[in-house]
C-alpha cells in the first residue's frame, strides 16, 4: 500500500442518485451525549438527513458498518442546502441542529433514548421551531452576533442578495447588499463582529453587524439603492480587498495559533488576510481546488490547511509550505475534522455523489513489542486443568440450544378467536344504511394465553375490503406464565359491494427472552377467524327469473336450505321450504333451490360474482351436515360447460377501468406540465421591470387549474371503481376455481395451485396488475404441467427470463389462455408441482434442459390444435423398429430385462415389412410426378428430424412391448432405409 494514500477507517455510501455540496455536512456532539465524541450529520439535496457515529470495529464486517453506525435517517421533503450545529435555542445551553431549506429554516433537537433491542439506542429528531422564508436561500452562517453570549444567532443570504437575521425563534431584520448580482460564500468573524463575503465584483467585503443593524430597512433591493429622506444610513462595507477571481469558500478559524487570520479559497489562489483586510500571504495553486479546511498547528504563528482538488488529491499545507499529500478515491466537496471513540482527529470527507469517508494519513502504527523471555518451566498440570475447564464450558454451551427458536410444538403464545353468534345491538358500522337496509356489525373476541414469560407484544387485525374493523392494532402488556389477556373489536361492511372473502387474519408479534438473548428473540404467530354470512346479506323473497344459474349434483338426498341456513330461515318469506333467497346489502339477490325429485341444488342470481359467497357457504355447510350424519362417501359435482363468458365480463370491466386509470394519469401529467409552463411565463412577466400585457395567460392558468382539479377528481373516482372491480373480479375468480374443482374433482393441493394461478395478486398496483400476472401464471402452467408433449415441457423449462410484465393492449390473449387451461383440465390434465422422473426428453432438447420438473398430459386425437392422424400411419408408427444407434443404446439394458419370445419378434417384423412396402410403393408413384429440388441443408435437417422421431418412437415401444428390445439385422436395415426416405411415413 502506498504511503501517500489516505487510510480508510470507515466509509458509507449515502443513497442512490443523491447529490451533496460543501454545506451538507457538519460534525459535533449533536445528541449532547457529553462524551466528547462527535457524530457526523449529512443532508442531501433530495431532503434526506442522516446521522452517523462511526466505529472502527465495523470495518471488518464487509460493508455492514454503514448500516450499524447510522443512528438516524429522516426524509424532510425539501432539499437540504446546509446543516449547522449551535446553541440556537435561547432557553437551553444544548446544541441544536439548524437545517436550511430553499424556503425554510428549521431547528431540530436530536434525542437519544435507550433501546429495547440488542442493536443499541434509538434516535429521533424533534422540531423546535422553523421560519418560512420569503426569499430563496443560498447559504447561512451563525455566531454570537452583537457580542451576545450564551446563544447563537443565524444569518441567511438569499439568492437576490438579502441578509436575513434570526435570533432564535424570532426574525430580527433583513438588509440588501449593495451592488449585488450573484451570491457568494458567507462567513462570520466573531473577533470583529463582522460578516465576510465575496461579491460579484470579485472582491472580499466586510460588513459590521452594527452597520447592518442601523442601515436602511428595505423591502426591495431597489429601495436599498435609493437615498433616504426620513433617516437611516446607506449600507456600505467597512473594507474591501480585490481578489480578481471568484471565491469557493471563506473560513475564519477561531483557534489560538491563528487568531487574526481570514482564509479565502479562490479558483486559482489561496489567500490569507488579517482582520483589518491586510493580506498576510497568498499561494498560487497549480490545480483546481474543490474545498479546504484550516485547522490548528503545533507551531506558533502558523496555520495548517487541508486542501482537496479535482485530481482526487488531499494536500496538507503549513501556511504556504506543502507538508503532505495523500490520494483519495473521489473528489471531496467538503472536509471536516472529528473526534471518534476509537480515533481522534479523523478526517471526514464527502463527495458530490454521497461517498462519506473517515480516514487518516500516514502509516499504520505498529504496537507490537517483543515479549520478554519467560525462563520458567511450563506447569503441565495447570495447563491440563485449564483445558478440562474450557472443554466443560464448551460442552455445556453446545448442549444448551437456547439461542434459536424452540420447537413448533412448544408455542410461547396461544391465540384463539371467537366470533359472536349474534349481531351487535346497536351496530357500530360507519355506514348505517345501504339501500334501506341497516348495516350490521359483529363482535370478535381474541384471547391470548402465554405459556412462558415474554415482553410486550403487538396484535394486528386484517380483513378483506370492503370489510373494516373498529380497531386493527392492539398493544398487549407483558404476560407471565399461564396468564392471559383478551381484546375485542367489531367487524362491519364499509362499502357498497360484497367482499371476496369473509376470513380475517390475526398476527401477534412478540419477543421471548432466552438464556443467551435476554432482550428477546422476535416471533410472529398467526391465526384466522371467519365472519358470518349474515354480516353482508339478509334473507329476502326468491326471484323467479335470473341471468346466471349454477347446478350442483350430489349423491345424497338434498337437504332443506332452511336446515342448512337456520339464521336466514327465520327471516325468509318463502313458505315452500325448498328455496331460500339472500339479499346482499350492496343490492344483489341470490336464490338457493333444493330439488324435490333429484339430488341437485341450484343457485341463481342476476350477478355472476354475487353467487360466490353463497355457493362457498352452501358447499361448506352441506359437507358439514353429512359429516355429522356419518356419511363418508358424500360426493358433489358440477355438470355442463363452465360459465367462462360470464366470467370474462368481470375481466373486461376490470381491464377497462385500468385503461381509464392510465389515461387519467397521462392527462394529469400533460396538464401539470402545461400548468407549470404557464406559471413560469407569468412569473417572468411579473418580475419584468417594464410592465407587459399578460396576453390572457391568467385566464389560461385558471382554465388549466380547473382541468387539473377535474381530472384529479375523475382519477380518484376511477380508483374507487377499480378497487370495487378488483374485489368483484376476485369473487368471480374464486367461484370459477370452485366450479373447476367440483367439475373435475380436484384435490385440495390442485385447487390451491389453480387459485394461486388465477389470483396471483392480493391488490392491483400501478406497476403490476391482475391481467398480466394471471396471463404469465396461466401460460406457465400451459407450458409445463399442462403441456402437450415432453418436448414442449423441456423447451419451456430451458427458456429463462421473459418480457417485462405490463398492461396489455386487450384481454383476448388472456381469455384464450384461460379457456385453453379449462379445456386441458377438462381432458384430464393434472395440476402438480412434483417432478416426473419418467418424462422422456427429445434428443435436440437434451442440451437445453434436464428432463423432469412437472407432469405431462396426453392430448386426445380430437383436440382442435392437432390434425387427425390416419389409421395406417398410426399403425406404421407403432410397429416401426428403431435404428442401429437406438439398438446399441438398448443392448446395454437387455441384461436386466427379460428376452421376448422369437414368435413375437417375427410377428412384429412381418407387420413392419408389409407396412414399409406399402409406403414405398406410394412414394415411388409420387416421385415420378413431382421434381424435387431440395438443398443439402434441408435434406440433412429432415434426416435429423426423422432420427429424433425414430428415437422417440423407439423409446415408447421399449416401454410398451418387451419384444422390441431384441431386433434382428433385417429389421434394422429396413429402419435404416426408412431413415433415408423421410417421406415414406406420410403415405
Amino acid at each position: 500500500m502506498s504511503l501517500f494514500k489516505a487510510r480508510d477507517w470507515w466509509s458509507a455510501a449515502l443513497g442512490e442518485g443523491e447529490e451533496f455540496d460543501q454545506g451538507c455536512i457538519c460534525v459535533g456532539d449533536v445528541d449532547n451525549s457529553g462524551t466528547g465524541h462527535d457524530k457526523v450529520v449529512v443532508g442531501s439535496y433530495m431532503g434526506m438527513l442522516r446521522i452517523f457515529s462511526p466505529h472502527a470495529s465495523k470495518l471488518s464486517e464487509g460493508g455492514q458498518g454503514s448500516a450499524e453506525a447510522q443512528l438516524l435517517e429522516v426524509h424532510l421533503q425539501n432539499a437540504i442546502i446546509q446543516v449547522e450545529l449551535g446553541k440556537f435555542v435561547s432557553c437551553s445551553d444544548l446544541l441544536h441542529l439548524a437545517v436550511l431549506h430553499p424556503r425554510k429554516l428549521s431547528v431540530f433537537s436530536v434525542l437519544g433514548t435507550a433501546g429495547n433491542v440488542e442493536h443499541g439506542d434509538q434516535y429521533q429528531v424533534k422540531l423546535v421551531y422553523e421560519h418560512n422564508l420569503q426569499r430563496t436561500a443560498c447559504n447561512m452562517t451563525y455566531g454570537a452576533f452583537g457580542g451576545v453570549t450564551g446563544h447563537h444567532s443565524l444569518c441567511i443570504q438569499s439568492m437576490d442578495g438579502m441578509l436575513m437575521f434570526f435570533e432564535q425563534d424570532s426574525y430580527s431584520f433583513g438588509r440588501f447588499l449593495p451592488g449585488f448580482l450573484l451570491p457568494g460564500p458567507l462567513a462570520y468573524n466573531s473577533r470583529t463582529d463582522s460578516f465576510l463575503t465575496v461579491s460579484s465584483a470579485r472582491q472580499l467585503e466586510s460588513y459590521k453587524y452594527e452597520t447592518l443593524a442601523v442601515a436602511t430597512e428595505a423591502e426591495r433591493r431597489q429601495d436599498a439603492d435609493l437615498s433616504l429622506k426620513g433617516g437611516g444610513k446607506r449600507l456600505s462595507p467597512d473594507w474591501t480587498m480585490v481578489l480578481g477571481e471568484l471565491a469557493l469558500d471563506i473560513s475564519v478559524p477561531s483557534f489560538s495559533h491563528s487568531s487574526f487570520s481570514i482564509f479565502v479559497l479562490g479558483e486559482r489562489n489561496l489567500y490569507c488576510f488579517r482582520d483589518n483586510g491586510q493580506i498576510r500571504f497568498m499561494k498560487k495553486l497549480e490545480f483546481n481546488p474543490s474545498c479546504f479546511l484550516p485547522y490548528a498547528s503545533l507551531t506558533d504563528g502558523t496555520t495548517n490547511l487541508l486542501l482537496g482538488n479535482h485530481t482526487n488529491m488531499l494536500l496538507v499545507y503549513q501556511d504556504v509550505t506543502l507538508k503532505w499529500a495523500a490520494q483519495l478515491a473521489f473528489v471531496p466537496v467538503a472536509l471536516r475534522v472529528a473526534n471518534f471513540p476509537d480515533l481522534r482527529g479523523a478526517l471526514v470527507s464527502l463527495s458530490w455523489d454521497g461517498h462519506l469517508l473517515c480516514s487518516y494519513m500516514g502509516t499504520d502504527p505498529s504496537f507490537f513489542s517483543t515479549p520478554k523471555v519467560d525462563s520458567r518451566e511450563v506447569d503441565y498440570e495447570q495447563v491440563d486443568a485449564e483445558m478440562k475447564r474450557l472443554h466443560k464450558f464448551i460442552r455445556e454451551a453446545s448442549r444448551t440450544q437456547d439461542i434459536l427458536h424452540k420447537d413448533e410444538s412448544e408455542e410461547d403464545l396461544t391465540v384463539t378467536a371467537s366470533v359472536s353468534p349474534s349481531m351487535d345491538s346497536p351496530s357500530v358500522a360507519l355506514i348505517q344504511d345501504i339501500g334501506g337496509f341497516p348495516v350490521p356489525s359483529v363482535r370478535v373476541k381474541v384471547k391470548v394465553k402465554a405459556n412462558s414469560v415474554f415482553a410486550s407484544s403487538k396484535l394486528t387485525i386484517t380483513v378483506q375490503p370492503p370489510l373494516a374493523v373498529t380497531q386493527d392494532q392492539f398493544v398487549l402488556e407483558p404476560l407471565g406464565v399461564g396468564s392471559s389477556t383478551a381484546v375485542e373489536f367489531s367487524a362491519f361492511l364499509n362499502g357498497r359491494y360484497p367482499p371476496a372473502d369473509l376470513n380475517g387474519d390475526i398476527a401477534v408479534s412478540y419477543s421471548s427472552p432466552t438464556e443467551f438473548n435476554p432482550k428477546g428473540v422476535p416471533h410472529v404467530l398467526q391465526s384466522r377467524f371467519t365472519l358470518p354470512l349474515a354480516l353482508v346479506c339478509t334473507a329476502s323473497s326468491p326471484n323467479k327469473t335470473s341471468n346466471f344459474k349454477i347446478t350442483v349434483d350430489t349423491n345424497q338426498p338434498p337437504v332443506d336450505p332452511s336446515t342448512i341456513f337456520p339464521e336466514f330461515a327465520a327471516k325468509s318469506e318463502d313458505n315452500d321450504g325448498n328455496s331460500l333467497a339472500f339479499h346482499f346489502l350492496s343490492g344483489g339477490n341470490v336464490t338457493v333451490l333444493a330439488s324435490k325429485t333429484s339430488q341437485r341444488y341450484r343457485i341463481q342470481s342476476n350477478t355472476f360474482e354475487d353467487m360466490w359467497l353463497v355457493v362457498k357457504e352452501l358447499v361448506h355447510r352441506v359437507d358439514l351436515h353429512f359429516s355429522k350424519l356419518g356419511v363418508n362417501d358424500f360426493k358433489k359435482s358440477v355438470a355442463g360447460p363452465l360459465p367462462l363468458q360470464e366470467y370474462f365480463l368481470s375481466v373486461d370491466h376490470h381491464f377497462q377501468l385500468r385503461v381509464s386509470a392510465q389515461k387519467y394519469q397521462d392527462l394529469l401529467s400533460e396538464r401539470a406540465v402545461q400548468f407549470r409552463a404557464i406559471q413560469r411565463r407569468l412569473l417572468t412577466r411579473f418580475k419584468d421591470k417594464t410592465p407587459a400585457p399578460l396576453q390572457n395567460l391568467d385566464t389560461l392558468l385558471d382554465a388549466t387549474y380547473s382541468q387539473v382539479m377535474a381530472l384529479a377528481e375523475a382519477a380518484d373516482e376511477n380508483r374507487l371503481l377499480l378497487e370495487e372491480a378488483f374485489v368483484r373480479l376476485s369473487s368471480a375468480t374464486h367461484l370459477l376455481v370452485l366450479l373447476l374443482s367440483l367439475w373435475q374433482g380436484l384435490t385440495p393441493d390442485q385447487t390451491a395451485i389453480l387459485e394461486a394461478t388465477l389470483l396471483p395478486l392480493l391488490k392491483d398496483t400501478p406497476q403490476l396488475g391482475w391481467e398480466e400476472s394471471c396471463d404469465a401464471a396461466v401460460s406457465h402452467l400451459l407450458r409445463t404441467c399442462l403441456s402437450r408433449s415432453p418436448k414442449d415441457q423441456a423447451t419451456s423449462l430451458a427458456q429463462t427470463g421473459g418480457p417485462v410484465l405490463g398492461l396489455p393492449r386487450d384481454t383476448s390473449r388472456l381469455k384464450k389462455h384461460i379457456t385453453l387451461l379449462c379445456e386441458r383440465i377438462g381432458k384430464g390434465g393434472r395440476l402438480t408441482l412434483a417432478s416426473e422422473a419418467n418424462v422422456q426428453v427429445p434428443a435436440q432438447v437434451q442440451n437445453l434442459a434436464a428432463p423432469g420438473g412437472v407432469e405431462t398430459i396426453s392430448e386426445l386425437a380430437g383436440d382442435g390444435e392437432e390434425a387427425d392422424v390416419p389409421q395406417d400411419t398410426t399403425k406404421f408408427i407403432k410397429k416401426k423398429q428403431p435404428s442401429k444407434k437406438v439398438k446399441k443404446e438398448k443392448d446395454s439394458k437387455e441384461k436386466v430385462s427379460k428376452e421376448p419370445s422369437e414368435g413375437a419378434v417375427k410377428e412384429d417384423m412381418g407387420d413392419a415389412e408389409e407396412t414399409t412396402k406399402e409406403a414405398k410403393k406410394k412414394e415411388a408413384s409420387k416421385e415420378k410426378k413431382e421434381v424435387k429440388k431440395e438443398s443439402s441443408s434441408s435434406s440433412s435437417s429432415k434426416e435429423k428430424k426423422e432420427v429424433s422421431k425414430e428415437k422417440k418412437e423407439a423409446s415408447k415401444e421399449a416401454g410398451k412391448e418387451s419384444g422390441d428390445k431384441k431386433v434382428s439385422k433385417k429389421t434394422s436395415v429396413k429402419a435404416k432405409e426408412k431413415k433415408k426416405d423421410p417421406e415414406a411415413g406420410d403415405g
